[in-house]
């Protein structure tokens, strides 16, 4: 009788898509200001393979904007431990200037965001997260499979985060935040009732984030207004970056986006005003991103998190592609040649004993 294989082991060889970068829960996620970065191609290290990274780059953006606030991608995921020069050239000629989040030495003038902690359940450290410093970026690290194992997320961890008076944000959002917050310009005006401010339009930012900064005055203006229209409220309990205005005693949270005249008018003529660049937007005490690594299915990272505040920086890898080995179709043709053949053999042979 003839016995044939009819399984052979598969073959990686090009690249697959994720749909859902473009699909629905992509662009829901960027609604809801999630940030979209790179982390490479599936198996590869980008310290060996530079070019990974610039691919990974127009992977992404032939799908999707990297933020709502522009469309390029300017955060990637390094691998843990060193970066070399080579690798942090690369990284920043594709256009990143962030890298995280496990880094070790010398970044080589790129921005290190620093891991906290992990969301996977049992694993996160609690007291990090209730003892995190003021005006810090809690950078916490989420993966959902690790090969063939589904993780899941610490739920202990997520109703601890949602009950803190934190800013949910991203890498990038953060990032562009703390530089547009440094960037408030007095604009000198003929009329002494009115104090205008602008933030600098920045021209090595592919991104135009809103800024905040902390106004206080000796006499509260009447009015205030960005681009001559009334300044939104910014309710206290806002945790998610908008602009606007949030009142305080003697001043306000003034979060503007990059660009626009804000004009503080009084009744009176030259009060005096100051103003202080602010890390943190709306006045909460510290940033919170949690950062989805090596994200090659963007449904599978993202389906526990559908009705969460928490906001994503998500590292997308472009996935390895399943080819069937060559084989499988000959084998196959083979096996249905052959069955035919030998079940006739089987029977003419099993007929010629019933005869002896």
């Amino acid at each position: 009788m003839i016995l044939l294989p009819v399984t052979a082991p598969p073959v990686v060889a090009e690249w697959d898509d994720d749909n859902w970068l473009w699909n629905i829960i992509g662009p829901e996620r960027l609604e809801l200001g999630d940030e979209f970065g790179c982390h490479g191609f599936e198996g590869i290290d980008v310290r060996e393979e530079n070019w990974v990274i610039e691919q990974c780059r127009d992977y992404l953006t032939e799908f999707t904007d990297a933020s709502r606030w522009g469309s390029q991608p300017v955060s990637f995921g390094h691998p843990n431990g060193p970066i070399d020069a080579n690798t942090a050239q690369s990284i920043s000629d594709a256009g990143f200037s962030i890298v995280g989040d496990m880094i070790e030495g010398d970044s080589n003038g790129l921005h290190v965001v620093q891991r906290l902690t992990s969301l996977e359940k049992g694993q996160t450290n609690l007291t990090a997260l209730e003892n995190a410093e003021q005006d810090s970026l809690v950078s916490i690290y989420w993966i959902a499979r690790w090969h063939d194992v589904n993780i899941r997320e610490d739920k202990d961890a997520i109703s601890l985060l949602t009950s803190q008076q934190v800013w949910f944000t991203t890498w990038g959002e953060w990032h562009g935040h703390k530089i547009s917050g440094e960037s408030f310009d007095r604009i000198l005006t003929v009329d002494p009732q009115v104090s205008t401010y602008r933030i600098s339009t920045l021209g090595n930012s592919s991104w135009s984030v809103p800024g905040t900064a902390l106004f206080e005055w000796s006499e509260t203006p009447t009015s205030i207004q960005f681009d001559g229209e009334e300044a939104l409220i910014i309710p206290s309990s806002q945790r998610h970056l908008i602009t606007g205005i949030r009142p305080v005693d003697g001043g306000a949270y003034v979060t503007a986006p990059p660009g626009s005249m804000i004009d503080f008018i009084f009744e009176s003529q030259d009060v005096s005003i100051s103003h202080t660049p602010q890390t943190t937007f709306n006045g909460l005490h510290h940033s919170v991103s949690v950062v989805g690594h090596h994200v090659t299915n963007l449904h599978d990272w993202s389906s526990d998190f559908h009705q969460s505040p928490l906001r994503f920086t998500w590292l997308i890898e472009r996935p390895a592609a399943l080819e069937m080995d060559w084989r499988l179709p000959v084998l196959a043709v083979a096996v249905l040649i052959s069955t035919p053949i030998a079940i006739k053999w089987v029977v003419t042979r099993d007929k010629a004993r019933s005869d002896e």
